[in-house]
């Protein structure tokens, strides 16, 4: 059984950023930055980075994405001891970003996630994790993608919900889905409806149950992120008893 720890609190952070094993970092960030951050962002970032930046149509994502990248080289920077621009970085076939092998001493796993003006960054070492972000939709057609795409027990319970609660439990539902399917590193090749969690508001957070392994869900931490009125967001961390510290990241 997946474990949660719902009141999870938002704090400055500590001049130290060592990380201990067992220790789950989370970090806050606010997307929406003035110029001067943006081009200091810019100029850390590698050159394949700047090249899928400047392909960005609209200067609202292009910025976004700058920020998204600069924070996380200056996060991972921090924990290595190293400078921001010179993080180097790799990719999975689906598109999980890891570091390049012999980049730092540490066995340092991380993940990222955004939407709206938020984005959140999970740091840990030496086991797998996973984080997403979800901002609220109301237009958002929940049953109908829940029907489709999610396991039957997840549908039921949505359906079964006072329709008031709907759309935060599917958005619950959504964001630990992608949070473990994110930590094993396969995408939506994974399918949404090979495994359950828990989405009923109020209830913890739990990788409740997976086809064809009946010992998986017990391999597996998950934590619901109160990050902000109008988004849910879900933490899944491979093992159990994580320590996890959440801090707000400030340029």
């Amino acid at each position: 059984m997946s474990s949660s720890h719902d009141s999870l609190e938002w704090r400055e952070p500590r001049q130290s950023l060592g990380l201990e094993p067992g220790a789950v970092h989370v970090w806050r960030a606010r997307l929406d930055q003035p110029a001067t951050v943006i081009d200091r962002y810019w100029a850390t970032l590698s050159a394949d980075e700047q090249e899928r930046a400047a392909r960005f149509h609209f200067p609202g994502g292009r910025n976004n994405y700058v920020v998204g990248r600069g924070v996380l080289r200056e996060l991972l920077g921090r924990y290595l001891g190293m400078l921001p621009s010179a993080v180097s970085l790799t990719y999975s076939d689906h598109g999980k970003p890891a570091l390049t092998e012999g980049c730092g001493s540490l066995p340092l796993r991380f993940n990222l996630a955004h939407s709206g003006r938020l984005a959140l960054y999970g740091f840990t070492l030496d086991r797998l994790i996973g984080i997403d972000i979800e901002k609220n939709r109301p237009d958002f057609a929940g049953q109908r993608i829940a029907d489709r795409f999610f396991s039957s027990r997840e549908a039921d319970a949505l359906r079964a919900l006072p329709k008031e609660q709907r759309e935060e439990a599917f958005l619950n539902c959504w964001t630990r889905k992608e949070a473990y399917i994110k930590a094993r590193g396969e995408g939506l090749s994974f399918p949404l409806d090979a495994f359950d969690v828990s989405l009923k508001p109020g209830e913890p957070a739990a990788l409740l149950a997976t086809q064809g392994d009946p010992q998986e869900a017990s391999r597996w931490s998950m934590f619901a992120l109160h990050v902000e009125d109008g988004y849910a967001a879900a933490l899944a961390v491979e093992g159990q008893g994580a320590d996890v510290s959440c801090f707000d990241w400030r340029p």
